[in-house]
């Protein structure tokens, strides 16, 4: 009741200073300035996907709906914040890393039979167009453009280096680069060595993902099994949760829920890879960021 309260005077205030506002005469300049603002938060609102789109209505509808029908002032925030970050926070974390260097371990292999049979790393470059791995296909097509502008193959892969900006892809690009250096004294068995390091290193990256995705798989069943309690709970015996419906209880549940959320946001933060520093920077670049 005394939420339902609150809430009825919270909506009959926010009406009347809307029909203020609405009565006070507009300059054109107030006008231009609201359209501007309406126009931001529109594409603001479009930038995001339309999965988190409808998961931020469902939220702001169902923070409604529980709070009109419970009392429960804080699901205003609560549940909507839950909707929103929650499927964010608790989903397999992305591994864009892993993923790049598997793609590089598949090109290098293209590229460690082609410069087998005799051809050099550019041409190489250049055969391996039809079987780059879809990761790879936008920078590798820059790649070969560069070749045929007649660029050295140490600056084209030193732009490609730049255009993927990761230090796993650093590493293998510099070994490319020592080889079309060398010519061809050397050439496959340098690759094949890189091959085999690769591997190494996706062999370790892999191990690492596996352990940091336990922690997360015990928050996520931890995290289904307390909201299907909460609920089950709330529906068997709503007695039980009489006292969140004070002033202090409700502002004890949002501390408790922030402290929650708070808490899945360093673990996040804990599963997700470092990025590690770069080794194939140009000179220009190094001397701006000593700047």
């Amino acid at each position: 009741m005394v939420g339902l309260v609150a809430v009825g005077a919270g909506l009959l205030v926010a009406g009347l200073f809307t029909i203020v506002a609405g009565l006070q005469p507009a300059t054109r300049a107030d006008g231009r300035a609201g359209a501007r603002r309406a126009d931001r938060l529109r594409r603001a609102w479009l930038s995001w996907p339309r999965a988190r789109r409808m998961r931020a209505t469902i939220g702001v509808v169902s923070g409604l709906l529980v709070t009109l029908f419970t009392g429960f002032v804080p699901a205003l925030v609560l549940v909507p914040a839950l909707v929103l970050v929650l499927p964010e926070l608790l989903r397999q974390a992305a591994q864009p890393e892993l993923e790049l260097l598997e793609g590089m371990d598949r090109w290098i292999r293209v590229l460690s039979a082609s410069v087998g049979t005799g051809k050099s790393i550019g041409d190489a470059i250049r055969s391996s167009r039809a079987q780059v791995p879809a990761r790879l296909a936008g920078p590798v097509a820059g790649l070969i453009t560069r070749l045929d502008e007649r660029w050295t193959p140490g600056a084209a892969l030193q732009q490609m280096a730049d255009e993927i900006d990761s230090a796993d892809a650093d590493a293998v690009l510099a070994a490319l680069i020592l080889v079309g250096e060398r010519g061809g004294v050397g050439a496959s068995a340098t690759l094949g060595a890189l091959s085999d390091a690769l591997q190494d290193r996706l062999r370790a990256m892999r191990e690492i993902s596996a352990e940091r995705a336990k922690p997360q798989v015990v928050v996520r069943q931890v995290t289904v099994i307390t909201l299907v309690a909460l609920v089950v709970g709330f529906v068997v015996a709503p007695d039980y949760f009489a006292p969140f419906g004070t002033p202090i209880g409700q502002l004890l549940m949002i501390v408790l829920g922030s402290v929650y959320l708070a808490s899945l946001i360093a673990l996040r933060r804990i599963a997700t890879p470092r990025s590690r520093e770069r080794i194939l920077i140009c000179a220009s670049d190094a001397e701006v960021a000593r700047a």
